[in-house]
């Protein structure tokens, strides 16, 4: 854990690296001279790609040359984070989850790169997270589950997955003083499958990953672990709503760019991002979807990631983690 926090603040300073004058290279004004790559770790489909996709396309309107999306997926979100750092170029992007790097200091006992090389540009959307369960499991709320996992002691099963989400659960179940079993897996698709089919009992992860299945009556989302309710989701409480405030995990998604950008570039490019992912077009389709889109300069990007960090040390404290 100790890791994990030493990493906080190197967000805020990976922005304050990019200051230097020995990193200015083409004007802000000529930017840019060539195609944009923007590398994600999910593949193609998920709300991620589709987010990058609309706001590529906006993006290469406006800049007058392509904006080329790479799906990178694998590795914990490794591979896309070493071809980004590789690039080392300031046309060369990772658009990301944070979750999917936060917890790396607590997974990994090295990483290919520091914490510094991922300069935050802007802020995009919030992933909708949330907290699943069988229909079938007859249940409506975060404290009915607490209550039968009480009365069934180790005989319920949740679904762990790699990264922070798993982190904040584990924490949670720890915190509400139940023993929920642990079954690991590597595909999310099926974690959520065998959620629909009562094989295990509950799952966090993205709704927009849950969605068909709520759709089909399947899985009944209980909560978001978002800081606040979605319009689209009008309905349904956040866990902190709910009385479970260590259950909170904001779905930070944004655009990171390398430590060799000029801040007047990483400035432009970050308000052309914004103003694109503030198109009522882009809004529009992606609401459905389970993105809040929620676009933010860098220092906001940066600040919310140090918070995420120091959740998900607060988290694998209570599981009893590093």
């Amino acid at each position: 854990m100790l890791r994990l926090l030493a990493a906080t603040g190197l967000v805020l300073s990976s922005l304050a690296a990019v200051q230097s004058p020995a990193h200015a290279q083409t004007p802000a004004k000529d930017w840019p001279q060539r195609n944009v790559t923007m590398i994600l770790p999910l593949g193609p489909g998920s709300g991620v790609d589709i987010t990058t996709r609309l706001l590529a396309e906006k993006l290469s309107a406006k800049w007058g040359k392509p904006v080329v999306v790479e799906n990178r997926p694998g590795g914990d979100a490794i591979v896309a984070i070493n071809a980004f750092v590789s690039a080392n170029d300031d046309h060369t992007f990772l658009m990301a989850p944070t979750s999917t790097f936060t917890a790396h200091p607590l997974l990994h006992q090295k990483l290919p790169y520091e914490a510094t090389d991922l300069v935050p540009v802007a802020r995009a959307t919030n992933t909708l997270i949330a907290i699943g369960v069988p229909a079938s499991l007859g249940i409506n709320t975060l404290a009915d589950f607490v209550k039968l996992a009480k009365e069934k002691p180790g005989q319920l099963n949740y679904a762990g997955t790699t990264g922070a989400v798993d982190f904040v659960v584990s924490g949670w179940l720890k915190d509400a003083g139940i023993n929920v079993a642990k079954i690991p897996y590597k595909d999310g698709v099926q974690a959520l499958n065998d959620l629909a089919e009562g094989r295990i009992q509950i799952y966090g992860a993205a709704y927009a990953i849950m969605r068909p299945q709520v759709a089909a009556g399947k899985v009944k989302v209980l909560a978001l672990m978002n800081a606040q309710r979605a319009p689209a989701l009008a309905d349904v409480p956040t866990a902190k709503e709910a009385g479970f405030d260590t259950l909170t995990l904001d779905g930070l998604v944004g655009l990171f760019g390398s430590k060799k950008m000029s801040p007047e570039i990483r400035d432009r490019i970050a308000a052309d991002l914004i103003e694109a992912a503030s198109d009522p077009e882009v809004v529009k389709k992606l609401t459905p979807m389970g993105q809040v889109v929620r676009p933010g300069p860098a220092a906001e990007f940066a600040a919310e990631i140090n918070e995420q960090r120091k959740r998900i040390a607060e988290s694998a404290k209570l599981a009893g983690g590093k």
